[in-house]
């Protein structure tokens, strides 16, 4: 268990010091590094026996994994007020490093982080690794109730793990930097609440229409576009009030929703001209055997014109509710054997 700290002693690193690594879309101020989208990560190398840190969280919802050395060694849920919190203690004096990973979407609220406290020197930060992968995705993508063993499948924060989606462990595997902007629930035409991938691709802070992420701050190699899930359900929802506001009382034709998606890669690749871009699907029921959505996603790539778009499918995995470990795993397994093979660089 994490143990609350209530008297620092050891000496403070601000948020903005050039010894802390960040890893995803955060804002920071003079005083903190806002932290909100799935998988973002904050690293420090130091020698030393332990790290401390002072945060608070916007509701006390979100939960984060320790990592050090390698190795997840613990979690834990910060609290809405600002505490100082023992990340880990009592290591061997030498030189390790220490990442602090969101395991939550941004729907759980933001966390603010002011400082780190270093029982040791603190090293230079973690060198920016060379590869670089941006991923737009849904609750496949933020690792959405992958930790619950009850059949329930359960969304809520505790059930939630980015760490262990298939697209950590496939950036991890070619040891790549790497962004998720991700929520659970959105699609391309229609998500379950009123905001879609095309207003939300380009945002530092999701919840702020007028808060615009500059792309040039971060130039990936490879984009991996995975959605399409929650579009599959809702066009055949003329109850649902996302329904009714984007289509009125006719579910969209096959053309528009081709248009949809073509639309939406165009945009992603005008901000990215030069990566490489997997338009993928999958592992839910929008890959089921007879699903148009696979077909959607094959007219709409080649109309593009661009031999640096590619496409992959997930198999449906035929089994309950979101993709367990293991099945995100599998789509790891996939994905990495895919990109070995037909992507250069």
């Amino acid at each position: 268990m994490i143990q609350l700290h209530t008297q620092a002693q050891s000496t403070v690193i601000k948020s903005n010091d050039p010894h802390i690594h960040y890893m995803g879309r955060v804002i920071q101020t003079d005083n903190s590094a806002q932290l909100s989208w799935s998988a973002t990560t904050v690293s420090i190398n130091f020698k030393g026996t332990g790290v401390k840190v002072r945060l608070k969280d916007e509701r006390g919802d979100n939960f984060y994994n320790v990592v050090v050395d390698g190795k997840v060694i613990s979690k834990f849920q910060p609290d809405s007020t600002v505490h100082t919190y023992t990340l880990v203690s009592g290591l061997k004096n030498g030189k390790h490093t220490l990442q602090l990973f969101k395991r939550t979407e941004w729907a759980m609220g933001k966390s603010w982080l002011y400082d780190f406290e270093i029982d040791g020197n603190l090293l230079p930060a973690p060198v920016t690794k060379k590869r670089k992968i941006e991923f737009y995705g849904n609750s496949i993508t933020c690792g959405y109730a992958v930790e619950d063993s009850s059949g329930k499948d359960r969304g809520t924060a505790p059930y939630e793990n980015a760490y262990v989606s298939y697209a950590s462990l496939t950036a991890r595997h070619f040891n790549a930097e790497y962004h998720l902007v991700a929520k659970s629930g959105i699609g391309v035409l229609i998500s379950w609440f009123p905001l879609i991938m095309s207003e939300m691709y380009d945002r530092v802070d999701a919840t702020d229409p007028g808060s615009k992420w500059d792309f040039d701050n971060y130039t990936p190699d490879l984009v991996v576009i995975n959605l399409f899930q929650n579009d599959s359900w809702l066009v055949t929802k003329p109850e649902h009030e996302q329904f009714k506001a984007k289509f009125g009382d006719k579910a969209p034709d096959a053309k528009t929703i081709v248009a949809a998606y073509s639309d939406l890669v165009k945009k992603i690749r005008a901000s990215h001209p030069k990566a490489q871009i997997i338009c993928a699907l999958g592992n839910m029921d929008a890959t089921r055997k007879g699903s148009p959505w696979p077909g959607y996603v094959k007219e709409a790539v080649p109309a593009l014109h661009d031999a640096k778009i590619h496409t992959c499918f997930f198999p449906y995995k035929d089994t309950p509710g979101h993709p367990n470990a293991k099945e995100q795993q599998a789509m790891a397994s996939q994905l990495i054997a895919y990109i070995n093979k037909n992507i250069k660089w």
